[in-house]
């Protein structure tokens, strides 16, 4: 118990004397700084030993050691990466060829009763492999498809130019018949003329010389011809006019022969013209008929051959590639029949 006291009393001490010291306080006197530089010759700046005492440089050699380490660690993972997928393909080519020649050997063994003549072609190999025939079939298909999609449209265009034809070619025959019946009249016209000229030209021959001849060709045209009236006013005017001119007041026997009535009379040449063109009309009307009509017919027939021709040119290509199409496709199911086969079999 002594002894607590004694520390209990000893520690109040000890207090009463921190809390009541009344000294100055100590001032301190401020020492110097030296700086330490370091004074290095210019021999020994490049020394190890004072890149060893230096950490800024061992910290710059510590982070090119850690960049060198990570790079050369990089390069080796690239590398093991690089083997592994060369081992990979190494391996599938190895397994290509062993499954290869495990296929020819069970097919020696095995499938001598299916086919005699089987050769590794036959073995499915890899699915992207397209032969010749595969790229024939995709390509007729390819072709139908286009031309089957433009062939109704050709149809359309073939059978409204068809229609255009065909309404056509009766006009054209009507047509036709007015242009051949216009140009046998035409004809007609022009022989029944020059048979009334042909006529006055007799007349003129009986008078030719004597005192009140006129020449009455010029009273012939394409109103009068046929009409002996007509024929024998238009004469009895120019007489007139001639007479009139020349001074003659007297009736002549030209005149009475012409106008009066005979043989030679002017009138009875109208019939003589309407008789030439009847029977002219009649035979040229149905030959230039028939001329006409047959060129019309020969048009319509090359143009219906020149729309046509196209229309059956392409009907026939598509059914040609329709053909090819199912053939190669029916050599191509065969031949997947005869590899699924080869599959089934490896498989059991």
């Amino acid at each position: 118990m002594k002894v607590h006291y004694i520390n209990i009393l000893l520690f109040a001490l000890l207090l009463n004397v921190l809390a009541h010291n009344n000294d100055k306080p100590s001032i301190t006197i401020p020492t110097p700084h030296t700086p330490t530089t370091r004074l290095l010759c210019e021999c020994e700046l490049y020394a190890p030993a004072n890149y060893d005492n230096d950490q800024q440089m061992k910290e710059v050699m510590d982070n090119f050691h850690k960049k060198t380490q990570q790079r050369f660690h990089e390069y080796d993972d690239r590398m093991i990466e690089k083997q592994k997928q060369c081992k990979d393909r190494c391996d599938k080519e190895i397994q290509k060829i062993i499954l290869k020649d495990k296929l020819e050997k069970q097919m020696e063994q095995q499938l001598t009763t299916l086919d005699t003549k089987i050769t590794t072609d036959d073995i499915p190999t890899c699915i992207c492999e397209k032969s010749l025939a595969d790229k024939v079939e995709k390509g007729c298909l390819r072709c139908g498809g286009i031309l089957g999609t433009a062939a109704p449209e050709l149809g359309s265009i073939g059978g409204s130019l068809l229609g255009a034809l065909y309404a056509w070619k009766p006009k054209a025959i009507a047509d036709a018949t007015v242009l051949a019946t216009e140009a046998a009249t035409k004809a007609a016209t022009q022989a029944g003329m020059e048979a009334v000229r042909l006529k006055i030209k007799v007349f003129l021959a009986e008078f030719t010389g004597q005192r009140g001849y006129v020449d009455l060709l010029p009273i012939v045209n394409e109103a009068n011809f046929k009409f002996g009236p007509s024929l024998v006013e238009s004469a009895r005017k120019l007489i007139s006019e001639t007479y009139k001119i020349a001074g003659i007041k007297e009736t002549t026997s030209f005149q009475n022969t012409a106008l009066n009535g005979g043989p030679l009379y002017v009138g009875n040449f109208g019939e003589v013209g309407a008789t030439t063109y009847q029977t002219i009309l009649e035979t040229k009307t149905p030959v230039l008929q028939a001329r006409y009509i047959n060129a019309v017919k020969t048009a319509y027939g090359g143009y219906n051959t020149s729309i046509i021709a196209p229309i059956i040119a392409i009907v026939v290509i598509i059914l040609i590639m329709v053909i090819i199409y199912l053939i190669l496709r029916y050599r191509r199911k065969k031949k997947m029949k005869k590899k699924l086969q080869y599959i089934k079999l490896l498989v059991e």
